[in-house]
């Protein structure tokens, strides 16, 4: 499958919730509109989805959200994703905060990489632009994935 530029698409994009465990302000300034269960895509019709894609040429598919993993089964849906026919990679963005509970169980459902956000390593710069997150869990998500090989982890930063 080809752009309308000529260029190979070869990865989705499947962005599974609205939800944030963190509040960046440049992500959601004004808070967010909590969509209803019922006009979210259940795991099966991503799964569905994923599968159609892969018939055209898409091996590698990115979870994201929001915080994908504030959504309940989230590493069960990577496991799925995974064992589509075609797909070789799963990749997952994250503000990585949650990771220290699920990097190894991602790890084993198929999760390949890790895209974390890391907008400062200053306590009170991060807890500032993430409206009260933690700079320390961040980090201690970075390290769990790289623990458990969910490598090479790339870094993601908004300047603001």
């Amino acid at each position: 499958m080809k752009d309308q530029f000529d260029r190979e698409i070869s990865y989705l994009r499947v962005s599974v919730t609205d939800l944030c465990n963190l509040r960046c302000r440049y992500c959601m300034p004004d808070g967010v509109c909590q969509k209803r269960h019922e006009d979210i895509l259940s795991f099966e019709e991503i799964a569905e989805i994923v599968a159609a894609a892969a018939e055209l040429g898409i091996y590698k598919v990115r979870v994201t959200g929001g915080e994908p993993l504030v959504r309940r089964g989230c590493v069960e849906l990577c496991r799925m994703l995974a064992a589509i026919p075609g797909i070789r990679e799963i990749d997952l963005t994250t503000n990585g905060t949650l990771l220290p509970r699920y990097a190894a169980d991602l790890k084993a459902a198929g999760v390949t990489r890790v895209n974390i956000s890391l907008d400062s390593l200053d306590p009170a710069k991060y807890a500032h632009i993430t409206g009260g997150g933690r700079l320390a869990d961040a980090l201690a998500g970075i390290e769990a994935a790289s623990a458990v090989g969910l490598t090479p982890i790339k870094l993601n930063a908004v300047l603001i």
